[in-house]
């Protein structure tokens, strides 16, 4: 199929990207990386009068450190987070998980900041996002603001951003220093979509040895990526044996939200989650232990 008719535009500056979507009140779509974008048009599952496409605001295309994370600009590719050496310093679980998204030629041209905007909710990057705690700078022709991930990400493909607003900016912070982070998934082939996937993070208490703090947050089992604290909380002070793993793991099999599709059923959904659990948290573990 080809898209519906619509207008191109190629603004050169923010401001007159922001502009023309407020001029055009909701029926203005803009292209990026277009990773997403472009499908949805060819399918006319979109149909926007206009396309703004932002890839010659040069201001937009950085990596930079933001805090003692790091800060991600609307342009950057996903490549970057094999290939900065920022990112691998700062927060190397980024870098990673980035093997997992798609394919070299797909993280070439897709941006991590539409990925983010997109909300897949079996994508890496908005697990990632939620996992480390992200900020999200929203910009409109009126104002920016700073929403966090776990306000950000609301339903299937639905944020928290406006028909006006564009996802300029997604800040990373660093995680806490004596954690070791995993993160894996199940697809049907390299670079799928994720059956179900998980992001781990783990750290102990230097002299009891007992988990101190953990982070589980799942992705391809619910309309969003899901944050299970209840799985967390069942790890603070324990042992970092397989007994806790396992509460940990039958936890997040009630934590989660899954569907049945023509991939996958809820049951099985979770009863992969519940051994990914399981293999990133021994994962993480042993990280720790080589520190």
């Amino acid at each position: 199929m080809k898209p519906a008719k619509f207008d191109y535009y190629d603004p050169r500056s923010l401001k007159e990207a922001l502009m023309l979507l407020d001029t055009h009140q909701g029926d203005g779509k803009v292209l990026a990386g277009g990773q997403s974008l472009m499908p949805l048009l060819n399918m006319r599952l979109a149909r926007p009068k206009i396309v703004i496409d932002i890839n010659r605001i040069k201001e937009l295309n950085y990596v930079r450190a933001s805090d003692g994370g790091i800060a991600v600009g609307a342009l950057a590719r996903q490549r970057a987070l094999q290939t900065e050496k920022l990112i691998a310093e700062r927060v190397p679980i980024l870098q990673e998980a980035a093997y997992y998204i798609a394919h070299p030629q797909i993280r070439s041209r897709g941006t991590i900041c539409g990925s983010i905007a997109h909300a897949d909710p079996a994508a890496e990057l908005p697990a990632l996002a939620l996992a480390l705690d992200a900020q999200m700078t929203l910009s409109s022709a009126k104002a920016a603001r700073t929403v966090g991930a776990e306000t950000f990400f609301q339903s299937f493909f639905t944020t928290a951003l406006e028909a006006n607003e564009i996802l300029t900016e997604v800040r990373f912070p660093t995680p806490p220093k004596d954690s070791a982070w995993s993160v894996l998934e199940i697809s049907r082939r390299p670079g799928d979509f994720a059956i179900a996937g998980i992001i781990a993070g783990l750290a102990l208490e230097p002299v009891r040895q007992v988990i101190r703090w953990a982070r589980l947050v799942y992705f391809g089992v619910g309309p969003t990526p899901i944050r299970v604290t209840a799985a967390e909380e069942a790890l603070i002070g324990q042992a970092a044996l397989e007994p806790a793993f396992e509460a940990a793991a039958q936890s997040a099999m009630q934590g989660i939200d899954p569907s049945n599709d023509i991939h996958a059923s809820e049951a099985y959904r979770r009863a992969v989650a519940a051994t990914l659990t399981k293999r990133a948290l021994r994962s993480a573990l042993q990280k720790l232990e080589k520190k």
